[in-house]
């Protein structure tokens, strides 16, 4: 939405670069966060950062754009759009959609800072949208990217840093699903890395949740876990969500 509206203002001679949208998305989205968790825990420290995830200069991605942003439209459309901004766009279903690249994180910038306030008992907001994906330039510097990071990768990356018990993918389905869409549907309550990557789950949706978690495991040995996000609560304790551990003997999860 905040492309567009870049794209069709007057006032400016060229659009916001996507590092630039997603630092703003940050601040607004953050705010609105971090005044939630103010009245929900009156007493605690609560900051929501701008924070940066640095990627490669040379991942494949930026030669490959692949992430898909914004709205649905008709190939004629979306080709015309494409030639007025520059755009590259690929096909998603029976429409057409921008796509951007979107680069492996590899850290984030302000992990030490993050850290810090944490161990002083601060709630910290952080890394939203992927994080404002940078690169370091020849001199070490660094600098703003066209991009869009991966928001779960990110998160699981952050996670593994930051040496957290456990890592949960808060979201609007209870579980992940097992034939997702088939009568044969089920809902996977207790999974291993190794049978979760044999599932075939949408790039788009659940795919990034299932392979973050993936990778906090595999990198970690602890626990992680996707559900809904008013069960937070339970699927720490173990009673909801899908529950990701290296192997299927793993105690609960209460024990932490």
């Amino acid at each position: 939405m905040l492309a567009l509206q870049s794209a069709a203002d007057p006032g400016l001679s060229r659009p916001y670069p996507f590092d630039t949208l997603v630092a703003q998305t940050q601040g607004m989205i953050g705010y609105w966060i971090l005044q939630a968790l103010q009245n929900a825990l009156p007493g605690r420290q609560v900051i929501a950062m701008v924070t940066q995830t640095l990627v490669s200069a040379v991942d494949p991605a930026f030669r490959d754009p692949a992430k898909f942003v914004g709205q649905v439209y008709e190939r004629d459309e979306a080709e015309k759009l494409a030639r007025e901004h520059g755009w590259t766009v690929k096909p998603d279903g029976e429409h057409w959609r921008r796509v951007v690249p979107s680069p492996t994180p590899r850290r984030v910038v302000e992990t030490r800072l993050i850290r810090r306030m944490a161990r002083e008992g601060v709630v910290v907001v952080c890394a939203g949208g992927g994080g404002v994906p940078v690169i370091r330039d020849e001199r070490g510097r660094l600098t703003g990217v066209e991009a869009v990071v991966d928001k779960d990768l990110t998160a699981s990356l952050l996670a593994e840093a930051l040496e957290c018990d456990a890592f949960l993918s808060l979201t609007d389905v209870p579980r992940v699903m097992r034939d997702f869409g088939t009568p044969r549907e089920s809902g996977i309550a207790h999974t291993t890395p190794h049978e979760l990557r044999a599932l075939d789950l949408p790039a788009g949706s659940m795919g990034p949740k299932v392979e973050a978690a993936c990778r906090f495991v595999e990198h970690t040995g602890d626990m992680a876990a996707i559900g809904r996000l008013d069960q937070a609560e339970r699927i720490l304790a173990g009673d909801a969500g899908t529950i990701v551990t290296p192997n299927a003997r793993w105690p609960r999860t209460g024990t932490l």
